[in-house]
């Protein structure tokens, strides 16, 4: 072969070849982090006296794939009050001494079957009413998921 056509092979063979590699075409999906809900009916659906301890128990829910990353979120719950009926607290009518219990935030690992749970101790001097129990899953800085709830607070007998 004369080089004119060694060299035009070449220059055909060499953008071919580096085509072959190993890497995969066209794009690979990402494996979404787990997911983190609250609250179970039992955490939220019986009164609760003051001094006692509300349990907010998170739900995970894992990708089915494998090769998930964990996530780097906060599960933050807080309990704020007091109103004076359920209507109030929907309208969001400042009641005078609006006291706010918040629970230390959890940074769970994204395992799979992890139990993570948030605990807020309702003050023993707390008044008997209703409290918006707010639970929020922060990533990045950011609110990705948010709910609330109510929960209410009976005197003692």
């Amino acid at each position: 072969m004369n080089s004119p056509r060694l060299r035009l092979l070449s220059c055909l063979a060499v953008p071919l070849l580096a085509a072959c590699g190993t890497e995969p075409s066209g794009t690979v999906a990402e494996v979404p982090p787990p997911a983190y809900t609250c609250c179970q009916d039992l955490d939220v659906d019986r009164p609760y006296q003051p001094g006692q301890t509300l349990t907010v128990q998170w739900t995970v829910k894992s990708p089915d794939e494998p090769g998930s990353t964990s996530p780097q979120v906060e599960l933050t719950a807080r309990l704020t009050g007091l109103y004076g009926t359920v209507d109030d607290l929907k309208a969001a009518s400042a009641a005078p001494g609006l006291v706010t219990f918040t629970a230390t935030p959890v940074r769970p690992s994204g395992t799979p079957g992890e139990r993570s749970a948030s605990t807020i101790v309702i003050g023993p001097a707390a008044k008997p009413g209703f409290y918006d129990l707010v639970t929020s899953v922060i990533g990045d800085g950011n609110t990705t998921a948010s709910g609330s709830s109510i929960i209410q607070v009976a005197p003692k007998p």
